[in-house]
């Protein structure tokens, strides 16, 4: 109810933000965006990682959706709490495949309709692995030899592992090294710590949402992102728990008093007068081996 109040079409900052109601503003963002695009026309390996709540997920999401579907198919799998086997297996189903319950087999399944679709087909998969810290290490050495085509003369599909901060920590890992040695660009999503880039954040999710007037005190906005420490999530679920009370309260406008309440209810620990912590943001690491063409 508190939406017809506002006279909004749905929730600001929504869980499914695509298209006009992502938002693509911000260097990271842009950084990533180019990244993606690179991969989508030249298969490879990337990684993003960022904490809980960043936009990983969405992200992905929206730059998935914008690209042009004959030319791309999407294969999403976030079950990634299994054996390395049950991945192929998920993968397999992905494809439209009856796994094969051998390895072996379902190995030589798989190449063969990737093999199908870019050389046949025309199309380039795109394959974004979420939740990937849960991977197992058994699946991080299969997938370095499932990459490899031909003797390794070329890459057929795109691979992206989306997952939190330990998934970085553990490709580092000696073990792995065959397969981060394949990673054409590890990608890192934080908290927007820029004061005029979240509060761009949240009015452009106002306006998509169908905001015609100003809902927001500049206080309560600086709140809002103190509060949240500039994670999306965290700023979604106050912004909406705001923007009920000052329903319930008949107030149409969101004041100081209604955003300390909603960050009390949220059980948010009270926002200092310091910002959120700027973090850097890492350098695309280039492909450099033996045999094969830079990406870039």
């Amino acid at each position: 109810m508190y939406r017809k109040r506002f006279g909004l079409r749905a929730h600001p900052l929504p869980k499914n933000a695509c298209g006009k109601t992502f938002y693509t503003g911000g260097e990271r963002f842009a950084r990533l965006s180019r990244v993606f695009h690179w991969l989508a026309c030249e298969p490879g390996l990337a990684t993003l990682t960022g904490e809980a709540g960043v936009g990983k997920t969405a992200a992905l999401r929206h730059l998935c959706a914008s690209l042009p579907k004959p030319e791309h198919q999407i294969l999403y799998i976030c079950d990634t709490n299994v054996t390395a086997a049950a991945i192929y297996r998920n993968l397999a189903a992905e494809l439209g495949l009856r796994p094969a319950h051998r390895r072996d087999t379902l190995w030589r399944e798989l190449k063969r309709t990737l093999v199908h679709l870019v050389d046949d087909q025309g199309v380039i998969p795109i394959l974004v692995i979420d939740e990937a810290q849960h991977l197992s290490d058994d699946f991080f050495r299969d997938l370095a030899g499932f990459l490899n085509f031909a003797f390794d003369s070329r890459d057929l599909f795109t691979v992206w592992l989306v997952g939190l901060p330990s998934l970085d920590r553990r490709l580092a890992m000696r073990q792995h090294a065959a397969l981060a040695t394949r990673i054409i660009s590890p990608n890192r999503m934080h908290p927007r710590s820029d004061r005029d880039d979240f509060h761009a954040l949240v009015e452009h999710a106002l306006e998509a949402a169908g905001a015609t007037t100003r809902l927001l005190s500049d206080s309560s906005l600086e709140m809002l992102w103190r509060a949240s420490r500039g994670v999306i999530r965290t700023a979604a679920g106050l912004l909406q728990s705001a923007l009920m009370l000052a329903h319930e309260r008949e107030q149409s406008f969101i004041d100081d008093d209604v955003m300390a309440s909603a960050i009390d209810q949220r059980a948010i620990t009270p926002p200092t007068t310091e910002p959120p912590a700027i973090a850097a943001v890492p350098a695309a690491k280039p492909r450099s081996q033996s045999g094969t063409r830079s990406r870039g």
